[in-house]
């Protein structure tokens, strides 16, 4: 197509494949379904909905030019935009990024046109143009012509007249006579030199917005002064706006405050050894390992129960940071960090509890760095957003842990785009924290939960001095409130820095060498990588993290004082069989155990004898069993087993009847309801749960037994939820097309667009319009698909499918039979038979067509 483009669609038709293929993935909305012809996309691309997402997607300079498109001519020539953003003093660094701006808004089909004509979609003018309801983030009002469209003819006079211009007869000519001398560097000067002072100083503070403010029935000397000449014009009986031609010329030209073409620096920057900081990252890995198998072991018989309404109690939540010694907040993220890999969920039982998995049980096998990037890789992933728990939802009720309405949409992104920033700086260098908010506020200043620059208007009865003072941004804005720091964007990316340096993919604030590994600088696109993607860069970081981890030890050192020193990490079944004789008492560098009555008898429960448990500790000890130990072991064991408690309701078994006449006797067992059956039975009226625990805290050491009077042996990880798939990510809108998707997305747009927009020949009448199908009888269908055949032509069909849905094709025919054509479909680049009765009309496509 040559020549100026008339339309959206035109415009997008002269694109090349590559430039339709970039729209579709700028604006993946556009392709749920993909496009007929580019009519349809351009049409679909100026709808409100695919408008708004586009346009909270650009940055803070490319929203500003759009802006400023928006309070500009339309069409707008590139040098007026230039002054609009630079202002008549000009600015180097904006007339350097300018083109960037208008090249990234025609790139996504919201500005389309020569640069002489620049046009911003009618859209996108619709929702950052100013308006009384909705005032523009430049802070610019009504133009002349849009406010004084109701004023009477006989008022605009009097504006004229006290302007110092000469009378018009009409009023469109006095709004054009007014607007030239705004306009009008020069007049408009001298119009203000003579402007009392006061006047001047009502201007200034209503310079930069909001343009609107108040007045009382009787406005002051000053006040009417620029009233009478029309540099306040009325909008409703008490408020008056600052015209968007007067305020231009008192602003420079410029249409925003400060214009921000380069993001912020990401400084004070403070450089580390990087070795340091992977080394304290790794460090950190290792903790968070721990703390999610403390997490699992502290589950092993079933976690807190699932309240009705999804999620855990606030009572649970609390027990769970003691055990963690943590705090509720940091254990939120814990539970829902194991929760997103899959390693804790529902037991979807009648009295549903939370437990450990099946696949917890696999994630505890694997090495620590795999299991690390399994933690890491569902993390990156995750929409689910643990620093939201406690607070309120819409209903005004508590978000609970692992309970529903906890994700986030734009969570991936943020923690994506955080990283990267970090990924941008020089190995072992970290910034502040609110650096990294300031570059993503520019970055996207319309994704938080309140869009920048949306400031009410004054309410009516005050004064434009008054009103203006109350709501005039402060110095360095754009003219309009940034984004708050405590939007959406900006606590997920709080909390990503926070959680990175728990997950160890950050030390000391610095992205860690394995930490780069998770993201990909290099790519082309910032659309979310698959999960394939996702798995093969926590590979890679893991690959990076696995030698800074600690190798495990396979001993400890016995300690004359019933502890346990490990001087490192243990290996998994030797800390598993330790974590059952012995409880933890200290960690860090090395971990202490202490050997306790309790201790032991859990792990003679566990089904060991005295001379098993002598003999594991006397084969991973560097050091002797001390003899207190040993007296410890053979002293519980002596103890351990000789009563005996089954179900009756329960009952107590012993060949010692003077120890039950012992146990009756004392006072500790009157709330067990005890009774004596026989010399060497006791009957209870509690639970045997209960009597174990009670005969327990009496300081006995009393076994289970079945009904066959076998010992029972208590395991630790006999209670596992059947097998569970971990939460999906809540997509952030239409997933990014794949290039497979956008190659046969531009082949069918460019081939419906040929149906649509080729040249025909007309068979017996005219053909018919563009944009409609073709119209013949089933004679000359049936006639001019034969003769197709034999000369081997392309046709342009209407179609009809099976659903009444209307289509335009452009086919070759190759076979005619059976009331059926089997032809070459130029649309759908396959071939296709159609019945020849769902054929609506044919016609000839011109010989330059295809």
């Amino acid at each position: 197509m040559t020549g100026t483009p008339r339309t959206l669609a035109e415009e997008i038709r002269t694109r090349t494949d590559r430039g339709l293929a970039g729209l579709l993935r700028a604006r993946p909305d556009l392709l749920n379904p993909v496009p007929g012809d580019v009519t349809q996309l351009a049409t679909r691309a100026g709808t409100r909905a695919s408008v708004v997402r586009a346009v909270e997607r650009l940055d803070r300079f490319v929203l500003q030019t759009a802006e400023a498109l928006a309070v500009a001519p339309d069409p707008c020539p590139y040098d007026t935009l230039g002054a609009l953003m630079a202002g008549d003093a000009g600015d180097p660094a904006v007339a350097a990024e300018l083109p960037r701006a208008v090249a990234e808004l025609r790139a996504q089909a919201l500005v389309w046109g020569p640069d002489d004509r620049l046009r911003l979609v009618r859209t996108a003018r619709e929702l950052l143009s100013p308006s009384a309801a909705h005032p523009s983030p430049t802070g610019l009002g009504p133009t002349v012509a849009e406010a004084a469209a109701g004023m009477s003819p006989g008022r605009l006079q009097e504006i004229l007249t006290a302007a110092g211009l000469p009378a018009t007869h009409d009023p469109v000519t006095a709004v054009a006579a007014l607007t030239g001398l705004f306009s009008d560097r020069a007049r408009m000067a001298a119009l203000l030199d003579t402007a009392p002072a006061e006047s001047v100083t009502v201007l200034d503070k209503l310079l930069w917005g909001p343009p609107y403010g108040g007045v009382t029935d009787r406005p002051a000397p000053h006040l009417q002064w620029l009233l009478d000449r029309g540099l306040l014009i009325a909008a409703g009986a008490r408020n008056v706006v600052l015209p968007r031609e007067a305020a231009l010329h008192l602003r420079a030209g410029r249409a925003h405050h400060t214009p921000e073409p380069v993001p912020p620096a990401l400084s004070p920057a403070m450089e580390r050894d990087p070795q340091l900081v992977d080394n304290a990252a790794a460090s950190q890995a290792f903790t968070a390992l721990a703390t999610v198998e403390e997490l699992l072991k502290e589950w092993d018989l079933g976690g807190p129960a699932v309240l009705r309404a999804g999620g855990m109690s606030v009572r649970d939540l609390k027990r769970t940071a003691t055990a963690l010694d943590t705090t509720e907040q940091l254990a939120a993220f814990w539970l829902e960090l194991a929760y997103g890999a899959g390693l804790i969920a529902s037991d979807g039982e009648a009295d549903e509890r939370f437990a450990a998995t099946p696949a917890a049980e696999e994630w505890l096998q694997l090495p620590d760095h795999e299991r690390w990037a399994q933690l890491v890789g569902s993390w990156l992933a995750a929409t689910r957003t643990p620093g939201v728990v406690g607070t309120a939802d819409a209903k005004g009720r508590a978000l609970a842990a692992l309970g529903p309405h906890l994700d986030r949409s734009p969570a991936p992104e943020v923690r994506r785009r955080a990283l990267a920033l970090l990924a941008g700086l020089p190995p072992g260098t970290s910034v502040p924290a609110t650096a990294v908010l300031s570059r993503l506020r520019w970055e996207r200043p319309l994704r938080g939960e309140a869009a920048a620059g949306q400031v009410p208007a004054p309410a009516a009865g005050r004064t434009p001095a008054a009103a203006a003072a109350a709501a005039t941004p402060p110095p360095g804005s754009a003219g309009a409130a940034p984004a708050p720091a405590d939007d959406l964007r900006s606590r997920l990316a709080q909390w990503t820095l926070a959680e990175a340096e728990l997950l160890g993919v950050t030390g000391r604030g610095a992205l860690s060498a394995h930490g780069r590994a998770l993201i990909d600088t290099t790519a082309e696109t910032t659309a979310a990588p698959s999960p394939a993607d996702t798995g093969a860069a926590a590979t890679r970081a893991a690959a990076l993290l696995a030698p800074l981890l600690p190798e495990p030890v396979d001993h400890v050192l016995l300690q004359a004082d019933l502890t346990a020193v490990a001087p490192g990490p243990l290996h998994r079944p030797l800390a598993e069989a330790l974590g059952v004789l012995a409880d933890i008492e200290s960690k860090g560098g090395a971990t202490v155990y202490r050997f306790t009555p309790a201790s032991v008898r859990r792990a003679l429960d566990a089904g060991r004898s005295a001379a098993e448990l002598q003999e594991f500790l006397t084969a991973h000890s560097r050091t002797p069993v001390p003899q207190p130990l040993a007296y410890l072991i053979d002293d519980v064991a002596r103890k351990h087993g000789r009563l005996r408690i089954g179900a009756a309701t329960a009952y107590v078994r012993c060949d010692d009847d003077a120890l039950l006449s012992e146990i009756v006797a004392d006072r500790r067992a009157a709330p067990l309801r005890l009774r004596r059956l026989a010399p060497t039975v006791l009957a209870a009226q509690t639970s045997p749960d209960q009597l174990l625990d009670g005969l327990r805290a009496m300081g006995y050491a009393p076994a289970a037994e079945s009904a066959a009077g076998d010992v029972l042996i208590a395991r630790a990880d006999t209670h596992r939820t059947p097998p569970r798939t971990a939460p999906a990510p809540v997509p952030d809108g239409p997933p990014s097309p794949d290039p497979t998707l956008l190659t046969a997305a531009v082949r069918a747009i460019r081939a419906g667009d040929l149906a649509a927009t080729a040249e025909r020949k007309p068979v017996h009448a005219p053909a018919p319009a563009s944009g409609s199908l073709p119209r013949t009888t089933s004679a000359e269908t049936l006639a001019t698909m034969q003769a197709a055949v034999l000369t081997h032509s392309a046709l342009w069909i209407g179609y009809v499918n099976a659903d009444g849905a209307a289509s335009q094709r452009v086919i070759a025919p190759v076979r005619v039979e059976g009331g059926f054509v089997t032809a070459y479909d130029h649309t759908s680049d396959e071939v296709r038979t159609y019945p020849l009765h769902r054929i609506t009309g044919v016609a000839e496509l011109a010989d330059d067509s295809v």
